[in-house]
């Protein structure tokens, strides 16, 4: 059995993994690499012939795990794609979401060169809506906890993560040379009584674990509960200084969970009634997915479904369709909350909102989620006091805030916990992933003194297990 890491080897996105046994090959997630966004085109340099690989497995439908799929389509993969049932409707979604920012790139840079008269060559679509449509009918689902033969030798079951409507650990059982084997890939890890998800379950005992990373060394903050501290912020925001508050977050899985927690808020009476805008399209489809798959929210959601209605629903919610109603939320005068994508600003709707609202005194920004470096969230967090929104500069006179209530990653003690359930004297060997090389480097030194045999793996070095 052999293990090669060809995608976030020490960096956090582009997640990629390779399990060979024999002549087998199966690729284990196929996301986009944001970290080379100057240049999508070496998402096409896969380090090996995607002709060749026999199976995909995907664990969850985030584009950093699944956007490069039709690229492996398009250069040749004539295999099946597994993952759960919510996993391909809300990869779907994403892909073709994709699509439609690789065409508004290409043309925006088609018009600047033109204007500079640099000709019309440049970096085209890594894709386009052809390709996604025949990665999609390459999905086969599979439920969690339901054991699924790949072949005569591997044995593949689904372990629920948290981390998203779908999201699953892929345990591997193999037989080479008459010799079984197990190894685990966690895709990525989510944290406990989150809104709307399940708890992630812990994993069976296995020889190798393929661990995300991403908050090695980071905790979350303790002691206010995501509902504690959304009633502090729209309290002060749009109750005492009657002005507005826009939460920047991603249209899929984050805008549900942030919805429910509102949800739980108001038709409780803990907060009189604010007009709340949700102004992406994405969300709105987003949701009708969380609904199709309820039987896969978590307990608490479905108790409050069957007491109260749709968690997803009610009286001073809005789903905002059309571009022209958005606009139209730019003239709400009145205390509001606005939640739109995308949730580092780069683009999407909530730009124009922040063009709008970047001036304004009596405007709260405030960030549910993790913003990578150079982008116009990260920025913000930085506290840049000029900023350049939709080609102008702007200064910044609206409140910038943070919170980490919301994040759907586990952190430095929840990633422990999820290899420490492991018997030390079984389990061979963890290769870390999918984090920053200080994140990588904290968890490593916390797993070492405890006996574990920790690797953090270089791209494209092949690994005998």
């Amino acid at each position: 059995m052999k293990l090669t890491i060809h995608g976030a080897a020490r960096q956090v996105t582009g997640s990629m993994h390779l399990l060979q046994v024999g002549q087998y090959k199966i690729l284990i997630d196929c996301g986009l690499d944001y970290e080379k966004d100057h240049n999508l085109q070496v998402n096409e340099d896969f380090g090996f012939d995607p002709e060749q690989i026999d199976v995909v497995v995907l664990t969850h439908a985030h584009i950093d795990h699944s956007g490069n799929l039709p690229t492996l389509v398009r250069m040749g993969f004539k295999g099946q794609i597994l993952c759960t049932p919510p996993t391909a409707d809300l990869t779907e979604l994403l892909l073709i979401d994709s699509v439609n920012i690789f065409l508004s790139k290409a043309d925006k840079g088609r018009r600047n060169r033109k204007r500079h008269k640099h000709g019309n060559s440049g970096p085209q679509p890594l894709y386009l809506q052809k390709h996604v449509m025949d990665t999609v009918e390459r999905f086969v689902t599979i439920g969690f906890n339901r054991p699924f033969r790949i072949n005569g030798d591997i044995e593949l079951t689904f372990i629920q993560a948290g981390h998203l409507l779908g999201a699953a650990a892929a345990v591997f059982k193999v037989v080479e040379d008459g010799v079984e084997k197990s190894i685990a890939f966690t895709g990525d890890i989510g944290r406990k009584n989150y809104p709307v998800l399940n708890d992630p379950e812990p994993l069976p005992q296995v020889d190798y674990i393929v661990s995300e990373a991403t908050y090695g060394g980071r905790t979350h903050t303790k002691g206010k509960s995501v509902e504690e501290t959304l009633v502090e912020t729209i309290e002060k925001v749009c109750i005492k200084e009657q002005g507005r508050l826009i939460i920047p977050a991603f249209s899929i899985g984050r805008t549900q969970s942030l919805v429910f927690a509102l949800n739980k808020i108001f038709s409780t009476g803990l907060l009189p009634p604010v007009a709340i805008f949700v102004d992406s399209p994405m969300a709105t489809r987003a949701t009708d997915i969380f609904r199709k798959h309820h039987s896969l929210v978590n307990p608490e959601a479905q108790e409050f479904y069957n007491r109260q209605g749709d968690e997803f629903e009610f009286d001073n919610l809005t789903y905002v369709e059309t571009l022209k109603d958005s606009r139209q939320v730019s003239n709400y005068y009145e205390p509001c909350i606005i939640i739109s994508s995308a949730g580092m600003l780069e683009g999407g709707r909530i730009q124009d909102h922040l063009f709008y609202n970047i001036q304004n005194y009596y405007c709260t920004i405030l960030f549910i989620g993790y913003c990578a470096k150079g982008t116009l969230g990260y920025r913000l967090l930085r506290g840049d006091p000029i900023v350049h929104i939709k080609d102008r500069d702007l200064a910044v006179y609206a409140t910038i805030k943070k919170t980490d209530v919301l994040s759907a990653h586990g952190d430095h003690e929840d990633l422990l916990n999820n290899i420490m359930q492991q018997d030390v004297n079984k389990l061979k060997g963890v290769f870390l992933v999918h984090g920053e090389a200080v994140s990588m480097q904290a968890l490593a030194d916390a797993l070492g003194p405890e006996g574990y045999q920790v690797t953090i793996p270089e791209k494209g070095v092949v690994y005998e297990l």
